[in-house]
């Protein structure tokens, strides 16, 4: 029954997206008139995502703590997210330094300049406010892991609030998912407003930044993880296999958290702990978005580029120190990098931030960003539930089917 609703699912929306293509390209003046279907649904996701991370996070903490693994737990996720943000943004400074999209622009001097020295301190502390200021996530995530280190310390006292929070849990989940019953409708204006607003092609600059993007992920997938995933004794394609329908949702909708439920249901049944996977997964929607890290300093490369200006190696070093503050103010809800973004550019006052604008108009477009976000944490589930030895084997390798195993496999298994 689940495997038919989900294929269902799935099928309408493919027929919402190419509907919402025809439309777009047919009728692009009416076709542009559907956003509002997408903004809605993309505006009540966005108001469920704290309070879906909270008590996700303050679950999983709880029980987490109730097992004396919580500090464990967290220093490894913590060591494995910043691992992976680094990688991924070093992965977007260099495909935007190797392809150079902005190189050819007209509006790029025939000599680079060099960008303005940077108070690297000052950039810094800029950043951390940033990060602070814009965002409600971060805040809330850590309310949550106070409520949930209190719980799982506080005995029989906390009980009762245990019970609580688990029936919250999964009554918000099956409340996303009922909302989920009208995402190909949210499908259909988002792909009748892309096509019917820009046409076939953009300004050739634009194209080749989308280009870069795409492919810096692609390149990230391929080889940060598919070497994660390897490790942990799997191949990164089955995983990708076993949760395509989620994948699909995310793409086709433009909302990330919309396959928290499914994520949740697949990663379980695939062998990880509840409460390891509640707080992985949740924490991960806000401090392990890969995709949205390559997306901020391809951007940044890539509108220094188009201004013609040069970085010096001080400036190097405070766009990674920066980029790692304001990437934690990065979420999940749509529009969200842009903002990071421009966050970024407000600290480091390398790119003069009336740059931004041309941006706008492909935001819409960065689909891998929100699918190698997805992918990402699917992964980091999987990968930390092995390294802390809470992944059950015999049920990742029936739900994905992975039968071999790595001796570096073997010995994280062996850890517990």
């Amino acid at each position: 029954m689940t495997l038919t609703s989900t294929r269902n699912d799935t099928l309408l929306l493919f027929v919402a997206i190419t509907l919402g293509m025809a439309f777009g390209i047919l009728q692009p003046d009416l076709a542009v008139r559907m956003k509002p279907l997408s903004d809605l649904f993309l505006t009540v996701i966005g108001h469920a995502v704290p309070v879906l991370m909270f008590v996700l996070v303050a679950s999983a903490v709880a029980g987490l703590g109730r097992r004396g693994e919580g500090r464990r737990c967290a220093g490894r996720m913590l060591l494995y997210f910043q691992l992976v943000g680094v990688l991924a943004l070093i992965t977007g400074a260099a495909a935007a330094l190797l392809l150079a999209p902005g190189a050819d622009s007209p509006s790029t001097g025939a000599v680079a300049a060099a960008a303005p020295p940077v108070d690297v301190w000052a950039a810094v502390t800029s950043g951390l406010t940033q990060v602070l200021g814009h965002t409600l996530i971060l805040p809330i995530l850590l309310a949550a892991l106070a409520f949930g280190l209190w719980l799982g310390l506080s005995g029989t006292v906390g009980e009762p609030w245990r019970r609580g929070l688990d029936a919250c849990v999964d009554g918000l989940l099956a409340a996303l998912r009922l909302l989920l019953r009208f995402a190909p409708l949210a499908a259909f204006g988002a792909m009748a407003f892309t096509f019917g607003r820009y046409g076939p092609a953009s300004a050739w600059p634009l194209l080749k930044f989308i280009g870069t993007v795409y492919l810096a992920c692609f390149l990230f997938v391929v080889l940060v993880m598919g070497t994660l995933a390897r490790c942990t004794g799997f191949g990164l394609w089955r995983l990708v296999l076993y949760i395509k329908e989620e994948l699909c949702l995310v793409a086709f909708t433009g909302a990330s958290v919309a396959a928290v439920p499914g994520l949740v249901d697949k990663l379980e049944r695939a062998g990880c702990d509840r409460a390891l996977l509640r707080l992985v997964l949740s924490s991960g929607y806000t401090f392990n978005l890969a995709g949205s890290n390559i997306y901020l300093t391809c951007a940044i490369v890539f509108l220094a580029q188009l201004a013609g200006v040069s970085f010096d190696g001080a400036q190097w070093l405070s766009l990674l120190l920066v980029t790692l503050l304001t990437s934690l103010g990065s979420t999940s809800a749509a529009g969200s990098s842009f903002l990071t973004l421009a966050a970024t550019l407000g600290a480091l006052g390398l790119v003069p931030l009336d740059s931004l604008g041309i941006l706008l108009g492909v935001e819409r477009l960065m689909k891998c960003r929100s699918l190698t976000n997805v992918l990402g944490n699917s992964l980091a589930c999987l990968v930390i539930a092995a390294w802390s030895g809470a992944l059950d084997r015999a049920a990742l390798r029936e739900a994905l089917g992975a039968r071999r195993k790595t001796a570096l496999a073997d010995a994280m298994a062996g850890k517990r």
